[in-house]
């Protein structure tokens, strides 16, 4: 008897299964498939439940912009800081690549989008920067950037998280291509003060902030948001530190997407490349301003004269 009873529940459960296989829309997709676009979300989303453009090269699910930062703080894991072993530029790519391919460097197409009232240069396709004006946020001053070999440092591009700090925090894991994206992201660039840009080196949020207060919740917003979206960790000290700037401004929302400037105006007939610079001779120059009048900055890591203390945040272009 309890045999016959055991059929007949398995026959009932088959049929209960077949059923509701059958119920279900033939292209459903999973409640928690990670990162395609318009894909059905998951029952109870994470705070940090944002869709990562298409080709940004981030791993994960960026922030949706009206998040706020203490809560996608939140689930950014703590850990301690791995050995920076294995670190150089050169696992980031190339610096200051072309991307996204609108046909400008990265390095350009940062100060095109940040400075105001700039001037271009005839026959690069609308993407060389000659001069502008840069509001700069880490010091709160106007500074005026002109393109030359002695002028060009007054304004850098920050990684806002440096590509050191992101190696001994979870970038090692990621694939090259994921690091080259993090490098040439413009939701980690800034346009900044060339000093302040060298103090910062490769600090993170608990050993510098900017001297302005007033952009130090923006600043620690946008790192955030950047270690989000690249799966990065933060420090238990990191971690206290942007806590304790966003406690004075708890409902800040992290900036989110990729804030992609505006692509140059292309020519009818592109420019003729330039003649490659003649290599610098001697290979050996004592500071930044004998490699500038030498003509051979700026420096990039493997060229001849590149040398670390000459570059002082350490993303392999020295003398920038």
């Amino acid at each position: 008897m309890s045999g016959a009873v055991d059929w007949v529940a398995a026959g009932l459960a088959g049929l209960l299964l077949v059923t509701a296989t059958a119920c279900a829309s033939p292209g459903t997709a999973p409640a928690t498939a990670p990162n395609a676009a318009g894909s059905t979300a998951s029952a109870s989303p994470a705070p940090s439940a944002g869709v990562a453009p298409k080709d940004s090269g981030a791993p994960r699910q960026q922030p949706a912009f009206a998040d706020k930062a203490l809560d996608v703080l939140a689930t950014v894991p703590v850990k301690g800081r791995a050995a920076k072993t294995g670190y150089s530029r050169d696992e980031f790519g190339q610096a200051w690549a072309d991307v996204d391919r609108n046909g400008c460097d990265t390095r350009n197409d940062i100060l095109r989008r940040d400075l105001a009232d700039t001037a271009l240069k005839a026959g690069t396709q609308d993407c060389v920067v000659l001069s502008g004006v840069l509001n700069d946020p880490y010091t709160a001053t106007l500074i005026n950037f002109l393109r030359g070999s002695s002028t060009s440092d007054a304004v850098q591009i920050d990684h806002v998280v440096a590509l050191s700090d992101a190696w001994q925090k979870g970038a090692q894991q990621l694939t090259q291509a994921q690091r080259l994206a993090f490098a040439n992201d413009p939701l980690n660039l800034l346009a900044v003060d060339g000093p302040a840009n060298q103090q910062k080196s490769d600090g993170d949020a608990a050993t510098w902030l900017p001297a302005n207060k007033s952009y130090r919740c923006d600043y620690v917003a946008r790192q955030i948001s950047v270690k989000s979206s690249y799966g990065l960790w933060v420090t238990q000290a990191e971690h206290d530190a942007m806590a304790r700037i966003l406690g004075d401004c708890p409902d800040l929302a992290t900036p989110a997407g990729h804030e992609t400037p505006p692509p140059p105006i292309q020519a009818a007939t592109p420019a003729p490349a330039p003649d490659p610079a003649p290599a610098p001779d001697p290979a050996y120059y004592a500071n930044c301003a004998a490699a500038r009048a030498a003509g051979a900055a700026p420096l990039r890591a493997g060229q001849p004269g590149y040398r670390e203390q000459m570059d002082g945040d350490r993303d392999g272009v020295a003398c920038e």
